[in-house]
């Protein structure tokens, strides 16, 4: 490619798609930021709390109608049938197992075509924060972590929380009370929100703009054949992730522009929720720190809701158990039933041998990162960074494989597909999967 046709090519990427795609991001999401304004607003004056409550439920029902329309009602649905549940359910102890099924019900009649498809997956997002907080409250009132059950309104102020109702995150119940307590708007908290906002619409333009083509336009790499469908491949995960980054940075936004999102040390507020950590997913240490680290509060609840409860089973069939929720969470599609359930393998796989090496050769080769106070007798010599980056590196090549099937340009219908995700594991000779398979027969070996 001669400098003048790159050149003209970034011209008009920069008038063409970054300056539009920016615009038309924020004219997507004002009336979501000015609605999460309102409600820290009033959450800051001296009135009673149902008044409060009240106005984070008519925020979130309203954001519910500016993006979903008329299609709202099934959220409203979920959110009155859970309360329902919990309501049967009161005075029984297993609360929290009632309504998760109850909640699979529903989702499954979704998820089987009983309401349109296309309406259905528009929704997908704001159905899953619904049903998490839901099921949290559910199992917290079983635990006693919350001590009363709360009024309807209560329930419904919180699982339509205006700052989370459509992008998330997931915050706990007794979280969702302090935010209404109405901290002080602060210059710290103004920071948290400009900044999540800017590095939201960095996101946005990287995954729609530039990942797309990263080459040969940004990048000149050229070649045909398998090189060139695992370059494909690694545009296809980048830009997947950025999307990914986009909304998780969104979501920080809104969350902390309503008032929650915030922890306190000895008097000292932070606002500093953080959803997901990009630098640990395109450079990570293991499977292990990217699964954590694509969703933190998804993660913190999955742990604590699914995996703790699952334990008894024994550790890889609760972490199965986990994954199968997560992926009834996000939607029966085959393509992303198949990328959970195989991150279930690769990060137990990868778990178990990185631990047995760390204790044959007694170092600092785990999945996580050793604490300060480790014992580990080989800590920092250079072969235990250069196995450090082996397995960083094996990360990103799994990241590619699995990321090669979220395709922005697919059709939908094809994506959901079982056809589509054989074809496009197929022509990367299902590599991923071949290398599991050596590492799990390794770790059975030594």
């Amino acid at each position: 490619m001669d400098s003048f046709g790159r050149q003209e090519f970034l011209q008009y990427l920069a008038e063409g798609c970054i300056l539009p795609t920016a615009q038309q991001g924020l004219e997507q999401v004002w009336h979501l930021l000015l609605a999460c304004l309102l409600c820290r607003i009033v959450c800051r004056l001296g009135i009673p709390v149902h008044v409060k409550q009240l106005s984070s439920l008519a925020g979130g029902l309203y954001v519910l109608y500016v993006f979903f329309e008329l299609h709202m009602v099934w959220v409203i649905i979920l959110s009155l049938l859970c309360f329902l549940i919990l309501f049967l359910c009161r005075k029984s102890s297993s609360r929290g197992v009632f309504l998760s099924l109850a909640i699979l019900i529903y989702m499954l009649l979704g998820e089987l075509h009983i309401i349109d498809p296309e309406t259905w997956h528009k929704m997908r997002g704001s159905q899953m924060v619904v049903a998490m907080k839901a099921i949290s409250l559910a199992f917290d009132l079983d635990r006693g972590a919350v001590s009363s059950f709360p009024t309807m309104l209560e329930f419904l102020s919180y699982v339509c929380f205006v700052g989370t109702v459509i992008f998330g995150p997931w915050i706990s119940f007794t979280h969702y009370r302090d935010a209404l307590d109405g901290r002080k708007m602060s210059v710290a908290w103004f920071g948290k929100v400009a900044l999540s906002f800017v590095k939201s619409q960095v996101c946005l333009v990287v995954s729609t703009c530039i990942a797309p083509y990263l080459f040969p336009y940004f990048i000149p790499i050229y070649g045909d054949g398998l090189p060139r469908r695992w370059l494909h491949a690694y545009e296809t995960a980048v830009s997947f992730h950025f999307s990914n980054y986009f909304v998780s940075y969104l979501s920080e936004t809104t969350i902390v522009m309503a008032g929650a999102g915030f922890s306190e040390h000895k008097d000292h507020l932070k606002w500093d929720i953080t959803v997901a950590k990009p630098l640990n997913i395109e450079l990570p240490r293991s499977m292990v720190e990217v699964v954590t680290s694509w969703n933190l509060p998804m993660s913190r609840w999955l742990k604590k809701y699914v995996f703790k409860s699952a334990l008894k089973l024994g550790t890889f069939p609760a972490i199965l158990v986990t994954y199968t929720a997560s992926a009834l969470l996000h939607g029966l599609s085959f393509h992303l039933g198949a990328v959970l359930l195989s991150l279930g393998f690769i990060t137990y796989v990868e778990h178990v041998l990185r631990k047995r090496l760390a204790t044959i050769f007694n170092a600092c080769i785990l999945s996580k990162r050793c604490p300060s106070d480790c014992h580990h007798q080989n800590q920092k010599a250079v072969w235990v960074y250069g196995t450090n980056l082996f397995f960083s590196a094996l990360s990103i090549f799994h990241l590619i494989y699995l990321g090669s099937l979220f395709d922005l340009d697919a059709e939908d219908e094809k994506v959901y597909m079982a056809s589509y995700t054989i074809q496009k594991w197929s022509e990367l000779n299902w590599a991923s999967h071949w290398v599991m398979l050596g590492s799990w027969v390794f770790y059975w070996l030594i």
